[in-house]
């Protein structure tokens, strides 16, 4: 399964009032809630597809390295390409998925409001959290439930 994933805003949420903290590696902290969801949902089969806006700024190794240290186990992580020409998170996904031959099924974790114009066929597997809460217990039951509608499917 594919997990597309936003960071800020879904596994840091958006505080204005309190500036986030930083680990030893330079990046934000993860809520422990957005963490224990992911962590719940994702296997060792599983990809994880960063769409983060961050996506570009750190090697692949360095991104497990960023999950693992948050507590959250994952071997493949793979990431949008740069958003070179500033296009929108809607269009980012959707010139992948222009340009890729899906063969799993998916599952999209990104509070970007314009993903809220995505064909339905898309946007149905998608999961929006509050950018001022990120990523909760009841998102996750939310994502199993597509999973357990994808398994009925079959």
């Amino acid at each position: 399964m594919l997990f597309f994933l936003d960071i800020d805003g879904v596994m840091v949420p958006a505080k204005s009032w309190k500036s986030p903290e930083f680990l030893n590696d330079g990046f934000p902290a993860f809520s422990n809630k957005a963490s224990r969801a992911l962590q719940s949902l994702i296997s060792k089969d599983d990809t994880i597809i960063l769409t983060t806006s961050h996506k570009s700024k750190f090697s692949i190794d360095k991104w497990k390295s960023i999950f693992k240290l948050r507590g959250i186990s994952v071997d493949k992580v793979k990431r949008l390409p740069e958003n070179l020409n500033n296009v929108s998170r809607k269009e980012e996904i959707l010139n992948w998925f222009n340009l890729n031959a899906i063969k799993e099924d998916y599952i999209i974790i990104d509070d970007d409001k314009s993903l809220n114009d995505l064909p339905s066929y898309i946007k149905k597997k998608l999961i929006q959290p509050s950018p001022y809460i990120g990523l909760t217990e009841d998102h996750s039951f939310q994502a199993k439930e597509i999973i357990d509608q994808r398994l009925l499917l079959v």
